[in-house]
């Protein structure tokens, strides 16, 4: 069985992907930090006949991240690591004049820093898979100037400069940064609270994220509703 590590697992995107790479055969390590939230994504999944490692915890911690690696190399190896945990750095999100720096830091940390942390860790395992891959999520923030979305973008930003310095570093494995596009999420409610536009749910973009993982085309810079279009 293919192993993966998912953060940010139990709901929205990275509960979604978590749902087909079980139902494709995948066994996975799963992180959040609600324990309960993530035991009940876990428990949905027991029907696919793979296995499931829930762990509790804040991908800012060393330790809870060595321990997502482990797990791993328990499950037999190590061959997708999605880092998929974001923070906003302000809820609701607030122009760069108003931007907290201490939110800023907690964005960088948990979307910049917890990232290359959970790399270091894994690249021993992903090395040794015959198809070892990182896929970190990004944002349209990354690469388009919004107002309020500054800090945030900011962060993955850096985010995506650090996949495509992963990519050239280490030409063995695939890296890919992959913006989902818009998406109903909690992180986009608590972004910008109010804001009734409709927007497509998270599964609707899975197809594009499995898409990559099952074609491996070169590491670079992604769009998941087009890599849907390419799926179909």
């Amino acid at each position: 069985m293919p192993v993966a590590i998912i953060t940010g697992a139990s709901k929205g995107l990275g509960r979604a992907l978590a749902r087909a790479l079980a139902a494709r055969g995948w066994d996975l390590v799963l992180d959040a930090r609600t324990a309960s939230v993530l035991k009940e994504t876990a428990d949905a999944l027991d029907g696919h006949g793979t296995k499931v490692v829930a762990l509790a915890g804040d991908v800012t911690d060393g330790a809870h991240r060595r321990a997502l690696v482990a797990a791993a190399g328990e499950l037999g190896g190590l061959d997708l690591l999605v880092h998929n945990a974001s923070a906003l750095g302000a809820e609701p999100l607030v122009p760069l004049e108003r931007q907290s720096l201490d939110g800023f830091r907690a964005a960088l940390e948990t979307n910049v820093v917890a990232a290359l942390g959970l790399v270091q860790e894994s690249l021993a395992l992903l090395r040794g898979s015959e198809a070892g891959a990182v896929l970190a999520v990004s944002s349209d923030a990354a690469a388009e100037a919004y107002p309020t979305w500054g800090g945030y973008g900011a962060s993955k930003a850096a985010l995506d400069h650090l996949a495509a310095v992963l990519a050239v570093e280490e030409p063995g494995l695939r890296v890919w940064a992959v913006d989902p596009g818009d998406m109903r999420t909690d992180l986009y409610r608590a972004a910008v609270p109010g804001d009734e536009d409709e927007r497509p749910e998270p599964e609707t973009v899975v197809p594009g994220f499995l898409s990559l993982i099952e074609r491996r085309p070169a590491s670079g810079r992604y769009a998941a509703p087009a890599l849907v279009e390419v799926a179909r």
